[in-house]
């Protein structure tokens, strides 16, 4: 679960980096960085949110 956490939190870290970058420089190429990464962040989301329910009732 560290793992996926782990990967959650840098997932994260570069859809801030890209989004940012699109919104302050105008930068097209990020926006579609930052949408890729939102995707991934849902799929990382929808994973731990599994592994969190097993957790618990273990």
């Amino acid at each position: 679960m560290k793992d996926l956490i782990e990967k959650i939190n840098a997932e994260f870290e570069t859809f801030t980096n890209e989004s940012t970058s699109q919104v302050e420089k105008g930068n097209k190429a990020a926006g579609t960085r930052a949408r890729k990464a939102a995707l991934e962040l849902s799929k990382l989301f929808k994973e731990f949110r599994k592994v969190s329910v097993e957790a618990s009732k273990a």
